[in-house]
């Protein structure tokens, strides 16, 4: 008789997901956590079963763009796959963007909104590329105080009708420079009937969307960022048609294939100023920092999607005599992962609790500092460790990890952009930098990591509270010696960022690790820590800017 091997399957993915349920248990008053459980265990059977198995189905299924009806006239329609059409009204309807704006569990808000969008986005095929440009723009309206934006859009963006939900782009990129937007193109004309756009944007990922919020340059303004503006812009007219847009193209990627990621034309867009003619850039701080945490989020939700596959996988999988999940190296590699989700996890939701205290104004003065640097550390480290782990996890499944109607590559390729949306790690590190400009960041951090160790109590956490102190020391010494040559501080900063987030990640481990020791939520926490330990979380090198140079010349 042939042999034919079973494929992955999933369960409720709130039920299997002890990191989530002990966290929230945790994190959540009691109350607040009972009257969402039902609502977390719902989405959780949807993610794990409708949904994943649509997903599956609905593999092949990509944007198709027609830019031209049948008698001549141009339409730029874009037909995205059946899934994002359930998907949008799912989001609506969960409220996995009013939630956060209901503002019913107060600064507790964030928390809510993002278990909720962790639990069911791993199986929505990257639905939540709008949904994080969505929510930006609805808390940047919010934010810049633009009374008249605010009663036109957020109504719409907020909403939990699918008949009158937005979703909304967010138009940055040009061919002159993604990072650098301040090489920004597009000018902005006033005339007869208000301000119109003139350029091209070479990356606009939700182009279906019904708005927009796009940079440009006012015409006189000078040259860099101080120059830009941010506008605000609706799609379509009342007429349905095409407000001065043309989409060129889709973009071909290696991954995000569902997301409508186009180049446009802007010729004559009419547009509103959200904030002044000046300072774009500036005014878009609100926007980075929900899309950021968002970003970091997906990092977490990616790679617990892959290792819930990976480890029901190794327990159909027998290989020499034995599943894989009773062969000692395959249980290793896969509890390395484990601890890398683990930390990312943590780190992820700590930005996210943040995000909620400053929105809600219930931060104190060093959460606040504290914002700035961890946003930046979650959505970086988070990056590099969703890239790592979906790969070994392709690698787990051997030859069918590489064959696309598995569904397992389809992870990995997904997980490359999060090191790449809302500014690279390189980026990201560089902005870390900035952030400890403002005084206080730093100093925050390392408090807020000391006391998180200091609550560590069972000897099998001794080693991890060390590396940590030790790796928090080594990285005050690099930079402080480091100021001393800028070079030196920009070709370390990589490594520098990525300690502080590694570090901090296992200063929240260790705190989950005990807590869960003592409410029995029982070791599985502190095994975790005690693996990110050994994975490693000092990157600081003793590399000077001399040999860096060396190596990378041709």
């Amino acid at each position: 008789m042939s042999f034919f091997q079973d494929p992955p399957r999933l369960g409720n993915q709130y039920d299997d997901d002890a990191l989530l349920r002990s966290y929230l248990d945790r994190s959540l008053p009691q109350e607040m956590k009972a009257g969402l459980e039902d609502e977390f265990r719902e989405l959780g059977e949807l993610s794990g079963g409708y949904f994943y198995e649509f997903q599956l189905r609905d593999r092949l299924n990509e944007p198709e763009l027609t830019q031209w009806n049948a008698w001549g006239h141009r339409v730029d329609h874009i037909e995205v796959s059946p899934l994002w059409k359930e998907a949008e009204a799912l989001t609506a309807k969960r409220g996995l963007v009013a939630v956060a704006y209901e503002q019913k569990h107060g600064d507790r808000s964030r928390l809510h909104q993002f278990a909720l969008n962790y639990l069911i986005q791993p199986s929505l095929d990257i639905y939540s590329c709008p949904l994080a440009m969505t929510d930006g723009a609805a808390r940047t309206l919010l934010s810049l105080d633009n009374p008249e934006l605010v009663a036109r859009a957020l109504p719409h963006l907020t909403s939990r009708d699918p008949a009158t939900f937005w979703t909304s782009g967010q138009w940055m990129t040009e061919r002159t420079g993604g990072s650098d937007v301040g090489l920004t193109q597009t000018v902005a004309r006033q005339g007869p009937e208000g301000w119109r756009l003139y350029g091209t944007k070479w990356f606009t990922s939700a182009t279906t969307a019904q708005m927009a919020l796009t940079l440009a340059r006012p015409e006189g303004n000078g040259a860099g960022g101080k120059g830009l503006a941010l506008f605000f812009v609706e799609t379509r007219g009342a007429d349905g048609r095409m407000n001065g847009i043309q989409i060129n193209r889709l973009k071909d990627k290696l991954g995000t294939r569902k997301v409508p990621t186009a180049e446009l034309t802007l010729d004559g867009a009419l547009a509103v100023p959200v904030a002044g003619l000046t300072d774009g850039i500036r005014n878009m701080a609100s926007m980075l920092n929900v899309t950021r945490t968002w970003n970091a989020v997906a990092s977490t939700w990616m790679m617990r999607r892959a290792l819930a596959l990976a480890r029901d996988f190794a327990k159909r999988r027998v290989q020499f005599g034995a599943p894989l999940s009773e062969k000692p190296l395959h249980v290793d590699t896969l509890a390395g992962l484990e601890a890398e989700f683990h930390g990312g996890f943590l780190l992820a939701f700590r930005a996210a609790e943040l995000l909620g205290k400053m929105e809600a104004r219930t931060a104190t003065e060093e959460e606040l500092l504290l914002q700035r640097l961890v946003t930046p550390l979650a959505k970086l480290t988070t990056g590099r460790q969703t890239v790592h782990v979906t790969s070994e996890v392709v690698e787990s499944f051997g030859g069918a990890g590489y064959v696309e109607d598995t569904g397992v590559p389809r992870l990995l390729a997904d997980a490359q952009v999060l090191s790449i949306w809302e500014g690279t790690t390189n980026v990201l590190s560089l902005d870390t930098l900035r952030a400890m400009a403002k005084a206080g960041s730093l100093e925050a951090l390392y408090a807020d990591a000391e006391r998180r160790l200091a609550t560590a109590k069972d000897a099998g956490l001794r080693p991890s509270v060390a590396a940590a102190q030790d790796a928090l020391e080594k990285a005050r010494v690099w930079v402080t010696k480091a100021m001393e040559n800028p070079a030196a501080v920009e070709a370390g900063a990589r490594r520098f960022a990525l300690t502080l987030g590694r570090t901090y990640e296992l200063a929240l481990l260790v705190e989950h690790a005990q807590w869960c020791l003592e409410h029995g939520h029982g070791p599985r926490a502190m095994a975790a820590a005690r693996r990110l330990t050994r994975n490693g979380v000092d990157l600081i090198a003793d590399m000077d800017l001399d040999d860096a140079k060396l190596l990378a010349s041709p």
